[in-house]
């Protein structure tokens, strides 16, 4: 008996970075991709996704937020990195578009880093942005 998988419509199939990156308007790293399963593995209930934003604050206008979501909104775009799925609300895709999020440990700190095209400017401690 033949099993047939379906993606729900609004679920895009998102590639890790270093390939077709031009088909989703966010990526995810791999080590961004493995450090969110690391921390959803330890939250009770384990979340359905990973909820990635743009929201209003900070010194320069605008700031990256993430959180863990049991579903989907009406308005959101559902992207899926390698079974991970990252929703992302219709207004923070216009700001995210052609974004990279990195997961990155140094000496000094670690964290996720947002590479996005579409800023024109940082705050000076880089957690805020304006465009």
């Amino acid at each position: 008996m033949a099993t047939t998988t379906t993606t729900p419509i609004n679920e895009t199939a998102a590639p890790v970075l270093g390939t077709s990156a031009k088909t989703t308007p966010v990526i995810l790293t791999e080590p961004a991709i493995g450090k969110v399963r690391e921390i959803m593995a330890t939250q009770d209930p384990i979340p359905a996704g990973l909820r990635i934003g743009v929201v209003g604050g900070g010194c320069s206008g605008f700031q990256y937020s993430m959180s863990f979501e049991n579903q989907s909104g009406m308005m959101d775009k559902v992207f899926n990195f390698d079974g991970l799925k990252v929703f992302v609300d219709a207004t923070s895709l216009m700001y995210l578009n052609g974004c990279v999020v990195d997961y990155v440990e140094t000496l000094e700190a670690a964290g996720f880093k947002f590479e996005n095209p579409n800023t024109k400017s940082t705050c000076g401690c880089g957690s805020s942005f304006s465009v």
